[in-house]
């Protein structure tokens, strides 16, 4: 029985439940619960702090786990990165007061960082010749500097109005992109396919949706240049030999533009359906 490890708690937990929910597997309807059995799929999940999880992945106590980048950076975790899941995004950065002048990675030079991920800046500073003194923090990182634990944060940002408020300003270049990704423990990323099969569908059923029109023959090549499908669309035969039914998929996000240079181009009967399942 495959033994998967899912985030009990924080942003990445909400939307691997609901991912892995999609994709046909048991999920547990109480944040209590900390293990779930799913006799029907054979598998067995473990709700874990997402911090812990690719330290359990990576000693082989479990298969495989959903976690974030950063976390799995942070952990220095010997867990293989199976695939990027898309959700959860987060960008890392650094900050200081402005009135500090800070402005480069190298201004931290000899400085006091505080951060809830010490082993990933600590790789970021040494891979950029910088030696600083790491303050690690649990939460809150952004009250170091004020508390006179530190002279700057790296901590994730969003919008930034939490650093602003700290009287902070970002500086310097991304430190990490981050979001969540499947992930193994070694020599077992085969585990994983049948998972991870059913979470790119998952994936590929939200983003994209089923056209379906009616196109002349003659304007065939036009119309298909707008819909071309993840492989090639689908062609059938109509009555009307001079008209043809075409089927593909098409990113969601791009619908309403879609549908309008189609009819531009001459498609008609143009019909546009949800995904529920896919494999792709």
């Amino acid at each position: 029985m495959l033994k998967v490890a899912v985030p009990n708690k924080g942003i990445l937990s909400d939307s691997a439940i609901s991912m892995l929910r999609e994709a046909g597997y048991a999920v547990r309807r109480d944040t209590a619960e900390l293990h779930l059995v799913d006799d029907q799929n054979q598998i067995e999940f473990f709700y874990l702090r997402p911090r812990d999880i690719a330290t359990y992945v990576g000693s082989g106590s479990l298969d495989v786990g959903l976690t974030g980048l950063d976390l799995l950076k942070d952990a220095q975790s010997k867990a293989d990165e199976v695939a990027d899941l898309g959700f959860g995004a987060s960008t890392f950065r650094f900050a200081a007061p402005i009135e500090s002048g800070f402005q480069s990675v190298s201004d931290l030079q000899g400085k006091r960082l505080a951060t809830a991920y010490p082993n990933l800046i600590s790789d970021y500073l040494a891979e950029h010749g910088v030696k600083a003194e790491i303050v690690k923090l649990d939460g809150a990182v952004e009250s170091a500097v004020k508390l006179g634990v530190a002279d700057a944060v790296a901590d994730v940002v969003s919008t930034g109005n939490t650093l602003r408020k700290a009287g902070l300003a970002i500086f310097g270049p991304v430190i990490l992109k981050s979001t969540a990704r499947l992930i193994s423990a070694p020599g077992k990323s085969r585990e994983a396919a049948k998972l991870l099969r059913r979470l790119q569908g998952v994936i590929v059923a939200r983003e994209y949706v089923i056209f379906d029109y009616d196109c002349p023959v003659e304007l065939l090549s036009a119309a298909t240049k707008v819909t071309p499908g993840i492989e090639s669309p689908t062609i059938s035969p109509l009555e009307d030999k001079d008209w043809v039914a075409v089927r593909a998929l098409v990113k969601a996000d791009q619908t309403n533009m879609v549908m309008d240079q189609l009819y531009e181009i001459g498609a008609r009967a143009i019909l546009v359906s949800a995904i529920h399942a896919a494999r792709i």
